[in-house]
């Protein structure tokens, strides 16, 4: 009998690694995410992906488990670099869900005197930084960001004819209340904004208007480590163009 979950037969194999001084005592660390294949071999869909740490002077190896509902899905990496100003490298891990919304799991540990501490966990974030999206009249649509008291205003009166009349009468004023949708984080990026050596970290949460496919663009959080916890340090709402009409 398979009491395993369904992984009998099957065994963690390397996904992902990098080396670096992650517990701060000045010799190179290995870092490493490990994970069980799908049973379909033609499948890149990994599942129970694990972070470990091998201290490079013991070459004792320390197991971190990842979220339940974060820990399987496609193209899992780990990075590495110094995200709170102490000099020691920390631990990045992103993973994409691979489902409609193009999600990504993300995480960053802090793996200190060989003690790991999360720093950011996705579904925190996400729970933190949720969004309304209103359509108003006139053609315009409001994204409002609670988190941080912001808000942008987005011109929509060039979608057409057809996309317009479902939520507009002919003088703009709107048929009924009509709200569009935002995403959880789908990207998931370290950058040095300030080129001091220390990573923040841009998000990116999808905005939507009448279904996922009806995108508007992109909340992008630049967010910094404040001595507790990522706080945004930036934030901005980056819009899809159109492409310029031939004359």
């Amino acid at each position: 009998m398979d009491t395993s979950g369904g992984n009998l037969g099957r065994k963690p194999e390397l996904v992902s690694g990098a080396y670096g001084d992650v517990n701060g005592d000045g010799v190179m660390d290995y870092v490493f995410l490990t994970a069980l294949k799908s049973k379909d071999p033609s499948s890149p869909y990994l599942e129970k992906i694990t972070l470990h740490v091998q201290d490079g002077v013991t070459h004792k190896v320390h197991v971190i488990e990842l979220n339940d509902e974060g820990n399987s899905g496609y193209n899992p990496t780990v990075f590495l670099g110094d995200f709170t100003g102490d000099g020691v490298q920390d631990i990045l891990i992103t993973i994409d869900s691979g489902g409609s919304g193009a999600f990504t799991y993300d995480y960053v540990y802090s793996f200190l005197h060989n003690r790991s501490k999360k720093l950011f966990d996705f579904n925190s974030y996400n729970e933190e930084n949720q969004y309304t999206v209103t359509y108003l009249d006139h053609f315009k649509v409001s994204v409002k960001s609670p988190a941080t008291s912001q808000s942008f205003l987005i011109d929509i009166s060039d979608r057409g004819v057809d996309y317009l009349s479902q939520i507009y009468y002919q003088n703009g004023m709107l048929i009924k209340p009509v709200t569009g949708m935002a995403d959880g984080v789908s990207g998931f990026y370290p950058v040095d904004m300030d080129r001091d050596g220390v990573y923040e970290i841009q998000a990116y949460q999808k905005i939507s208007g009448l279904y996922h496919a009806d995108a508007f663009g992109y909340i992008i959080n630049t967010l910094k480590w404040d001595g507790q916890k990522f706080s945004i340090w930036q934030q901005w709402l980056a819009l899809y163009g159109n492409p310029l009409q031939k004359k």
